[in-house]
């Protein structure tokens, strides 16, 4: 059914606050953003027919035939870092475009009247918790040098070094900690994703791997910069950013593994840099992004295709195998769904997938709240300047829970 509201961003705001009442939704929010690949402007799913939940490590194949037996509806979840999955297919699927919205449901009538009934109010965080970091400021520093000395060995020539910060019972609102967030740092991979009592909510401005017909798209980020105060400013930091050996070589050795890791899934020839070292600003950072895409081969289904590239290059580093182990042993804390990826798979074998950071897990039944930043590890970085990029692309987020802290004391 279509439906077309008086009062579209109205509509759209009452939509997400009844699908967070929900025990199992998920909301996918590109904040307008332009996207050359077509992703959803605001999608809405609620509710659960039917879900796949991977007790241990994913199967594949099992994953695979959940999706082939839902072909003709669109299936979100997520992929952990640790290889753990949950999809599921909604009840109710609301897609949204300019001044409509597509309803899937048995009953779309009642739908409309559920939300257009729904009250807008606007709710306090009142989160309540002691934020800790997991890696002390000199365990930093440790795992940091260590990992520079298997650079100037050999071992590696790049790897992404993450620290967990963490609360234990705290208190949270989930869907108005993520209302603040997309406010204050808006994205084109947002999502607010809950089922039982893990709720997600994701800043992610990067796309992991996406297909579209025959087509795999991945769009790795490395390369971060604070935005600017004035104008002036802003643009000195954006050509710097673009011409920062550093930075340059980071997001360079990330564009080869991800070349190399479509290579799997690629027709012969077909692996090709669409956009190498692209300048993206977003409100609180300037990004270096990459844009790689194939030609994928006739008989791959779609979980081979994320198989083959899986976990993100660019939240390991290179060689990725070798990174990952080195990842293992300096890290204080697994990263669960930090590093993973959150998406859909929709009809005709397509899917979009993000990268899992800039991102807050919430357990409601245990109050364990937590999220992850990090940086890449090269030749040519700096100690410091790291630590202060992985504040940097924490303070989205710190910035919501001291903001509300302090009001609730």
């Amino acid at each position: 059914m279509i439906y077309e509201p008086l009062h579209i961003d109205s509509f759209k705001e009452k939509a997400q606050l009844w699908a967070s009442s929900f025990s199992n939704a998920c909301i996918f929010n590109s904040n307008s953003f332009y996207d050359r690949f077509g992703s959803l402007s605001l999608m809405i799913a609620v509710g659960k027919k039917v879900a796949y939940q991977s007790d241990g490590l994913v199967d594949f194949e099992a994953l695979q035939a959940f999706v082939d037996q839902y072909s003709e509806e669109l299936v979100p979840g997520y992929l952990s870092y640790d290889w753990n999955a949950y999809f599921f297919v909604p009840e109710c699927l609301l897609t949204f475009e300019e001044n409509k919205v597509s309803i899937q449901a048995n009953q779309p009538e009642d739908i409309i009247k559920q939300i257009e009934a729904q009250p807008l109010k606007c709710e306090s965080i009142n989160f309540k918790g002691d934020i800790q970091a997991r890696m002390s400021r000199m365990e930093y520093s440790y795992a940091f040098n260590k990992l520079k000395e298997h650079i100037f060995k050999g071992d590696i020539y790049e790897v992404n070094l993450c620290q967990e910060f963490y609360a234990e019972k705290a208190k949270l609102n989930s869907f108005a900690a993520y209302q603040e967030l997309n406010s204050i740092s808006p994205t084109p991979f947002s999502c607010f994703f809950k089922h039982d009592d893990t709720v997600i909510i994701s800043a992610s401005p990067e796309r992991f791997l996406a297909k579209k017909k025959n087509k795999l798209i991945s769009q790795p980020i490395k390369g971060t910069a604070a935005r600017g105060k004035t104008a002036d400013e802003d643009a000195e930091i954006r050509k710097h950013l673009r011409n920062n050996p550093k930075e340059i070589s980071e997001n360079i050795m990330i564009v080869d593994l991800v070349r190399n890791d479509l290579t799997r899934s690629a027709e012969p020839g077909s692996v090709k840099v669409d956009e190498l070292l692209g300048v993206y600003s977003f409100k609180q950072v300037h990004q270096l992004i990459s844009t790689i895409s194939c030609t994928a081969k006739p008989e791959l289904n779609s979980t081979k295709a994320i198989r083959n590239t899986f976990p993100p290059g660019s939240m390991t580093g290179a060689p990725k195998i070798s990174a990952m182990k080195l990842i293992q042993q300096y890290e204080k804390s697994n990263r669960g769904l930090y590093a993973g990826s959150i998406g859909y798979f929709s009809g005709e074998s397509e899917f979009d997938f993000n990268v899992v950071i800039r991102t807050l897990i919430y357990n409601q039944k245990t109050g364990y709240l937590s999220f992850h930043v990090g940086g890449a590890v090269t030749a040519l970085a700096q100690e410091e300047e790291e630590y202060q990029e992985c504040l940097l692309k924490a303070s989205a987020i710190n910035q919501i829970l001291s903001k509300k802290q302090k009001e609730t004391k």
